[in-house]
């Protein structure tokens, strides 16, 4: 993510979208004064020969609801006034109910996050206890959120307090993807995408390396969008070729990377060096930040230098993507 050290204003791919939803009982309908007869004092006494029918055609009066929010990059987006957020998942990516759920955990697939319903009454349910614990034993991320969520992400409408968000394709080792590397003769090039939450940024992302010839692709398990099928097509099949692995802590990968000979390059609007300038050669990883806040404070002081991309514009911001292209295709040029 760039932008200008005297402009912080960075800029977002999409607008802002609204989505309030009404949550009143049809039956309010009833309780909405009727429109008064002005037809006249001679009218005063007729009676009403109007069918009871026309009763629920009377539009409710307009209540008052809670500004909405901005949609989360990720996917999420208001969807009532309790101040809960509705997930969107691709209907291939999703598994509902207990059962299922438990099976797919049990059978080692590879899940991107998990949505469990809050006990009530302090009470946890065995099968849901069991699903939590091997979600827990296997490293799979979940969050407890209310019925009234799971209710508006279902699908099939019996998701039975538990909805799984699957991976459209494998994630692999960060080591085999080297191993790779080393096999063709090539010197390893990587790029690590922190926190990056827009599905479209990602799958651009991966067409962009397929197409410069990066060996592999580095996200993070949490906070931070998946392979998922929304990816998978915005990668127009680049998902298919380039490898992606998923670590648990960013910060501890490029300690580890650069134990084995890795040199750090981080993109960010304070860099100091200029992006066609920078010294690609060796074993390299190429840290692009989120779309909103860039890269965390503790990745950027792991960086071994910082590029920068001088614009001139009145916008001076690109998104991940675009920047990604630019940074990446420059060092597969100067690398070669």
């Amino acid at each position: 993510m760039y932008t200008d050290p005297k402009n912080k204003k960075y800029f977002k791919t999409g607008g802002a979208r609204e989505n309030k939803e009404d949550t009143r009982p049809a039956s309010r309908a009833s309780e909405v004064r009727p429109r008064r007869d002005t037809r006249g004092p001679s009218q005063e006494n007729k009676e009403d020969t109007r069918p009871a029918s026309r009763a629920s055609h009377v539009r409710p009066r307009r209540e008052a609801l809670a500004p909405s929010r901005e949609e989360d990059r990720s996917g999420r987006e208001p969807v009532s006034d309790q101040g809960v957020e509705k997930e969107r998942i691709p209907s291939d990516d999703r598994i509902e109910g207990r059962n299922p759920v438990l099976e797919a955990l049990r059978a080692g697939r590879t899940i991107n996050k998990l949505w469990v319903v809050k006990p009530e009454g302090g009470r946890i349910d065995p099968t849901m206890a069991r699903i939590v614990a091997l979600a827990r034993d296997k490293g799979v991320y979940y969050t407890e959120v209310p019925r009234i969520t799971l209710d508006q992400m279902s699908e099939t409408h019996n998701h039975q307090g538990v909805i799984a968000n699957t991976a459209s394709h494998d994630y692999m080792e960060i080591e085999e993807i080297i191993r790779l590397a080393e096999e063709k003769g090539e010197t390893p090039f990587l790029l690590m995408l922190d926190e990056l939450k827009d599905a479209y940024n990602l799958g651009s992302i991966l067409r962009i390396a397929d197409a410069a010839g990066v060996h592999g692709v580095i996200i993070p398990k949490h906070r931070s969008i998946g392979l998922d099928s929304m990816v998978a097509k915005a990668s127009a099949g680049a998902i298919e070729y380039v490898p992606v692995a998923r670590v648990t802590n960013l910060s501890q990968t490029i300690i580890s990377l650069k134990e084995q000979g890795f040199w750090v390059a981080g993109t960010d609007a304070e860099g100091t060096v200029p992006y066609d300038k920078a010294d690609y050669k060796g074993p390299l990883l190429i840290v692009i930040g989120s779309e909103g806040e860039g890269m965390a404070k503790n990745i950027r002081e792991k960086c071994d230098f910082l590029l920068s991309i001088p614009m001139s514009g009145q916008v001076n911001s690109l998104n991940a993507a675009v920047a990604a292209g630019i940074v990446v295709f420059t060092a597969k040029r100067l690398r070669s």
